[in-house]
């Protein structure tokens, strides 16, 4: 039945993608038709969905500076806008039930404030896999946001402890211990080497971390998120999330099949969910207005917003731990899992059109943005730059180093990695930190003189909006791009770039060159006997 359940999310998955829709939504819909012919949530799919959740935030937490938190945009963003939201939203539910009692039921003010709480949380498997597709997770907006959902992960743990009375044992002082324990953990990560032992190293941390919390009696995916913090410095950790990537998308299907299987809901059910997700706009409003005013950049903020502009899975525990306690009606399970449904629709699809739609709405919003600047929105400086390498992971690295033997300091490198690009500044290469789809960066820096740029990108769709970008602002140099398959090269062309190279066929040839230059010189060497 489970592999059944995995089928139809595949067929459902891959005809949204067809017309350009996110394969999570056609798993969401999946969920809900599975649900609709009768067919029910079983344990096996449930262990499917938790170990999915639980490898993500593991994943989280390996990409995660624990600096970023004590930033004064994440901490306080974060605090006050739950308290804003619960107040607002308390009152607004709380007169929308009185006068759509037929829909919403009849709803006390203390049940209102549950709820407000529980739609306050926006998704972390949402946000997280959105910005891990547009390959942002590491950007300025991308830290942010994933800053303000480990905060909303501590304040959900904090209430669950709460509302159970289920306080941690006396033994919790003791996972202490993991810190003095850190060298060792490290270790096995260097002896687990690059291959198929690497991502079974990362999920026995993962479910390791999960289950020493869970004996304490401090939530699982709290621990797997921390023991993945603990470890982001190690300087495999990027490398150990890539190995974990397919193994978290696949079990994470699972997640999206379980909310559409959690119960049929009828049209009331489905109207009520339709009014929560009207309150999308009040959070990203509120996200806006609180980012305006702690003076972050406005396009830092206004994607920032939209992309939390949803509802969490959070909010089906705290609803389902109501529900059990007799503070909502069974229904409202059923209300709260549509609406987490919807705005993940909402967010995976506009959040595809964010950086096109910026530039249309860019007049109007920036009457918000303040003078200041904060350290991380500051603009970078290019000096006597001829070439720009856009992406410095290990090919963008290569075509940099490349480059800078024949131009010497006329090459630069940009990134969106703080943590890299501080890296490879100690390393006294040229490199500035930047977004290449920040529309704002390319009009505020000069790149006058550059006369070629090299967008070493994983994704296509990253090439292809930063080629728009760069148009935008009127570049005259030649754009070259790395296609990794070989349908991605006329797409590419086809979008204003001006060569592209296919990522493995040059590889290839290139090393097929230098080893050819290598037999030479080898054959050239006079002899010596």
């Amino acid at each position: 039945m489970d592999y059944l359940f995995l089928l139809f999310a595949f067929i459902c998955g891959l005809s949204v993608k067809l017309i350009g829709i996110p394969p999570l939504v056609g798993f969401l819909i999946a969920g809900f038709v599975l649900n609709g012919l009768g067919y029910a949530m079983t344990d096996q799919l449930q262990q499917i969905a938790d170990l999915g959740i639980t490898i993500m935030l593991f994943c989280i937490g390996l990409k995660l500076n624990v600096k970023d938190l004590s930033k004064r945009e994440v901490w306080l963003c974060s605090t006050g806008h739950m308290l804003i939201w619960i107040g607002v939203i308390s009152v607004a539910l709380y007169g929308i039930a009185t006068l759509f009692s037929s829909f919403m039921g009849i709803l006390s003010f203390p049940s209102a404030m549950l709820i407000a709480f529980a739609l306050s949380f926006s998704s972390t498997v949402c946000v997280f896999k959105v910005l891990e597709e547009s390959g942002e997770a590491k950007t300025r907006h991308g830290k942010v946001a994933i800053g303000i959902l480990v905060m909303q992960d501590v304040f959900a743990v904090l209430f669950l402890v709460a509302a159970t009375g289920k306080l941690p044992s006396v033994w919790a002082f003791a996972l202490l211990a993991i810190i003095p324990l850190l060298p060792l953990l490290n270790k096995l990560i260097d002896r687990s080497g690059h291959g198929e032992l690497l991502p079974l190293t990362g999920v026995v941390f993962a479910l390791g971390g999960y289950h020493l919390f869970e004996l304490v009696n401090i939530k699982g995916d709290f621990g797997a998120l921390l023991m993945g913090i603990m470890l982001a410095k190690h300087a495999k950790a990027t490398e150990l999330s890539k190995s974990l990537l397919s193994f978290k998308d696949l079990f994470l299907i699972g997640f999206f099949l379980s909310i559409g299987l959690t119960a049929l809901p009828d049209f009331g059910m489905v109207m009520a969910a339709v009014i929560l997700c009207v309150f999308i706009i009040i959070k990203l409003v509120l996200f806006f207005g609180l980012f305006a005013v702690l003076k972050l950049r406005v396009r830092t903020n206004y994607l920032t917003s939209l992309i939390m502009s949803n509802f969490s899975e959070f909010g089906l525990i705290i609803g389902a731990l109501a529900v059990s306690q007799g503070f909502l009606e069974p229904r409202w399970l059923v209300i709260l899992a549509l609406a987490v449904s919807f705005s993940f629709v909402i967010t995976s699809i506009s959040y595809r059109s964010s950086h096109a739609f910026y530039l249309d709405i860019k007049s109007y919003i920036m009457r918000f943005e303040r003078k200041e600047r904060l350290p991380g929105d500051l603009y970078p400086v290019v000096s006597q730059a001829e070439f720009l390498v856009i992406g410095m992971g290990r090919v963008g690295l290569g075509a940099f180093n490349s480059l800078h033997s024949l131009a010497g300091d006329r090459v630069w490198g940009m990134d969106a990695d703080q943590s890299k690009i501080r890296m490879l500044k100690e390393q006294g290469l040229n490199v500035i930190c930047g977004d290449g789809e920040d529309i704002d960066l390319w009009q505020n820096i000069d790149i006058s003189g550059v006369k070629l740029i090299l967008l070493a990108l994983p994704s296509i769709e990253d090439a292809t909006n930063i080629t728009q970008q760069l148009k935008f602002c009127g570049f005259k140099g030649k754009i070259a791009a790395i296609a990794r398959y070989e349908d991605e090269v006329p797409a590419l062309l086809q979008q204003g770039v001006d060569k592209v190279f296919n990522f493995f066929t040059e590889a290839g040839l290139g090393f097929a060159e230098e080893s050819l230059a290598y037999v030479n010189t080898m054959y050239e060497q006079p002899d010596t006997q």
